[in-house]
């Protein structure tokens, strides 16, 4: 039985768009991206469609939104005081997102956006770069131990170990095996950004 969400206590702001982050992202998780409606999304959440709306005019944006607010903040970047610790951790914190409802709304945003020039475009206007950031963050703290020069830290260098898993993640999906992650770290990240 569906619960009518006009006769509950009327939720606004932070508190309403929380909810439905965690609906989307739970509907990613039990139907996939594909089947992911607004529809659905708004009564998991128990709110109205309008208020999705007005928020997010389309599902890309909804699922983007979700998939940005569940990703691990910058103050979260590891710190094992080791570049190659730092980098192991975040490519397996990385794999552990793809391998659930963040990996789907990647697959299908991106799947979207190759079919929908709007969606393609909305998709790099709201890419946030926070794998970048990440490594940037790591590559900083690296150079502060005398790791790495400060020159090795160009963004085409801070971008490949992320672009090999992504790369690897959509031709062979789910679950990344870790010891892909420690060649990418071992024989493609460390010389790199050391050398």
């Amino acid at each position: 039985m569906v619960t009518d969400h006009r006769k509950q206590p009327r939720r606004r702001g932070e508190e309403l768009a929380s909810a439905i982050h965690r609906a989307t992202l739970d509907e990613l998780a039990e139907s996939g991206y594909a089947k992911l409606t607004m529809e659905r999304v708004a009564e998991r959440a128990r709110a109205s469609k309008a208020s999705l709306y007005r928020r997010w005019p389309t599902r890309v944006a909804l699922v983007m939104d979700a998939v940005y607010h569940a990703l691990p903040d910058l103050a979260d970047v590891p710190d094992t005081g080791s570049l190659r610790g730092d980098l192991l951790t975040l490519l397996r914190g990385t794999a552990d997102i793809l391998a659930g409802p963040m990996g789907e709304a990647l697959r299908g945003l991106l799947a979207e956006a190759l079919r929908d020039e709007a969606a393609a475009r909305a998709f790099k206007e709201n890419s946030q770069g926070a794998g970048r950031k990440m490594m940037a963050e790591i590559a900083r703290r690296a150079v502060e131990r005398g790791e790495i020069p400060p020159e090795a830290a160009l963004p085409i260098r801070l971008d490949t170990g992320q672009a090999l898993l992504r790369q690897h993640f959509l031709f062979q999906g789910p679950p990344i095996p870790d010891a892909l992650l420690v060649d990418i770290v071992d024989e493609v990240m460390v010389p790199l950004l050391t050398r």
